[in-house]
């Protein structure tokens, strides 16, 4: 787990202990996991055809197999497996700013990017 995800956790874990999730609105009843609301009305249909046949809409999918990706770079040692994980993260992440219309300028994801390339030992 990479250590945003455990400080994430760690804040979340704490919190709890603290009783700050105690008595939110709803608290005690099924989530409604076909709440859709996020959802552009034109694709509201398209989103759930896809999820009754089991498919992720795309941007969803590309999310799915960049964590995927990620897992994976934790738990292979393998130099030649490294390079065709962190090649095809490139491409996903490329991707991902391609979907947004414009290359990402949060500097998380930089941050997270350096990170994740001087692991792979790329030195870019």
């Amino acid at each position: 787990m990479f250590l945003f995800q455990r400080l994430a956790e760690q804040r979340i874990q704490e919190a709890q202990e603290k009783g700050a999730f105690d008595n939110l609105p709803g608290a005690g009843k099924p989530l409604d996991l076909e709440d859709d609301a996020m959802v552009p009305e034109e694709l509201r249909t398209a989103y759930r055809m896809l999820k009754n046949s089991g498919h992720l809409p795309p941007e969803l999918a590309t999310n799915a197999e960049i964590r995927e990706i990620e897992d994976l770079l934790e738990r292979v040692d393998d130099p030649e497996a490294l390079g065709r994980a962190r090649a095809r993260l490139e491409v996903l992440v490329e991707r991902v700013q391609l979907g947004r219309g414009r290359p990402s300028s949060l500097r998380t994801e930089q941050v997270y990017k350096e990170k994740l390339l001087a692991r792979l030992g790329s030195g870019e």
